[in-house]
């Protein structure tokens, strides 16, 4: 199973790469996270260029079914995050599957 990247990690590399404190390296961090989420929770599409892009659906109230009992639940409209990769990670990933880099 590979390796998951976790807060820590990041928070380690950007202290790294920026000789920066790791305190530094946190508040840049969650400062980055913040706006993301403070956007999307605006409404706002987040669109970062060579990434990808975070937006919103919206799906609406419907009637789902019990699929143990076949018991009818209403089920409450909500907002869906979606993120949708560039093509510029696609190729990258891609070109990883393939052994290319």
């Amino acid at each position: 199973m590979p390796p998951t990247v976790t807060r820590h990690h990041l928070i380690g590399k950007i202290a790294r790469e920026f000789s920066i404190s790791r305190a530094e390296a946190a508040r840049l961090l969650e400062s980055f996270f913040r706006e993301i989420s403070d956007c999307l929770v605006r409404g706002d599409a987040v669109k970062l260029s060579s990434f990808g892009s975070f937006q919103l659906r919206h799906n609406r109230a419907r009637i789902g079914r019990n699929p143990k009992t076949g018991e009818e639940v209403a089920i409450a409209a909500r907002r869906a995050l979606i993120f949708k990769p560039s093509r510029i990670l696609k190729d990258k990933l891609n070109r990883q599957t393939r052994g290319g880099e």
